[in-house]
């Protein structure tokens, strides 16, 4: 990786020249340019942007970004600017107060002319369908798009230096394991025993870390994922919850969440905070299909060991997480949906895929 170079002025006007869309996207471009370049991030960006995305010279990038992010949203830019791309950028706080209840019509307009795009912000309770909006015209327009929800400083600096090539080629072997599976059960030695039902009808999905045309994925990526049949059992929550709720409860270690599954709905959510009880609770009926779960997922980022407090990185944990809501159903071929997508993150999983050992206590067992 080239040591990182300033930006000088003949150079700030040729970046903000290139493949801008808008004045709001050319101020922003120009405010990025401003923020001093961390070196600290810098690991974390390139991998982004010349790894996972493979950005090439001459492809138009779409960065959308927030004030919280901003410093990220830079790094990013200038690792774009490096592979010789043109890139537009977004400030989502230039298009009126968060939470949206909408992505703004010239983001979409400008993602869709796009090769590649990255989703780099903060995510503000009820934005989600936002966020569906966004990954519709990525999925039908085929791009490049790298998920970067609550992205921070500390994942840019762990779960983002990841070697994607080898965490990809791991994610492939787990998904040799499962694909032909009919039956999955996942135990933990906190409680969690779960039972999952596989539909050949149904697609598994690898996002790790790599990304083509054909599926968008989140980043720091590290996981396999089906939309499942049948779920059934108890799933002991002492990782993390996702969405909003992560950043307010965090690390769940202290005080676990345990939740009853039957017949792939949610039938109770118990913890000794009533606070997170009642509010998992709420996500989770927000429609007639959010409490019915959406995803089985296994983590496959063999560089993060430990629970942070943080949905981004910790379902990347080489485990299971499953989220109630929507199921992804243009990767999964779902044909049911909801505007709700909450996960679970548990630790220390023991895995059997139709009775064949894949994991044991958090650690892979394959050959």
């Amino acid at each position: 990786m080239p040591a990182p170079k300033a930006v000088c002025h003949c150079e700030r006007s040729e970046a903000i020249s290139r493949g801008i869309a808008s004045q709001k996207a050319l101020a922003m471009t120009a405010s990025l340019l401003d923020i001093p370049l961390d070196p600290d991030l810098r690991p974390g960006a390139h991998n982004a942007v010349a790894v996972c995305l493979a950005v090439r010279a001459g492809e138009k990038v779409t960065l959308i970004t927030d004030r919280a992010s901003e410093e990220i949203g830079a790094s990013l830019y200038r690792e774009i600017l490096e592979a010789g791309a043109a890139c537009s950028v977004y400030l989502l706080e230039d298009f009126g107060p968060r939470p949206h209840t909408t992505m703004p019509r010239e983001i979409l307009d400008g993602l869709a002319l796009s090769q590649v795009s990255v989703y780099a912000v903060v995510g503000q309770p009820g934005e989600l369908g936002t966020r569906m909006e966004m990954t519709r015209v990525v999925s039908e327009r085929k791009i490049r798009h790298a998920h970067m929800i609550n992205i921070n400083r500390r994942i840019m600096m762990e779960g983002m230096r990841a070697d994607f090539r080898a965490v990809d080629d791991l994610s492939a072997r787990v998904m040799d394991a499962v694909r032909g599976a009919s039956r999955i059960r996942a135990t933990t030695p906190l409680g969690t025993d779960i039972t999952v039902g596989l539909s050949p009808a149904l697609r598994w999905v690898k996002t790790s870390g790599l990304i083509s045309p054909d599926h968008w994925g989140n980043l720091p990526g590290g996981e396999i994922f089906t939309c499942p049949g049948e779920v059934e059992g108890t799933f002991v929550v002492d990782g993390v919850v996702g969405d909003y709720l992560c950043a307010k409860y965090g690390d769940l270690a202290p005080g676990p969440l345990t939740v009853t599954i039957a017949g792939s709905r949610l039938k109770s959510a118990r913890s000794e905070n009533r606070g997170l009880e009642r509010e998992f609770w709420e996500y989770c009926h927000a429609d007639a299909e959010s409490d019915r779960v959406g995803e089985f997922a296994i983590g496959t980022n063999i560089a993060v060991a430990h629970v942070i407090g943080h949905i981004l990185q910790d379902e990347k944990i080489p485990g299971v997480h499953i989220a109630f809501g929507n199921p992804a159903g243009e990767q999964t071929g779902a044909d049911w949906t909801s505007r709700a997508h909450i996960d679970i993150v548990g630790t220390r999983f023991s895995i059997w895929a139709d009775g064949r050992k894949i994991m044991a206590d958090g650690t892979f067992v394959l050959p």
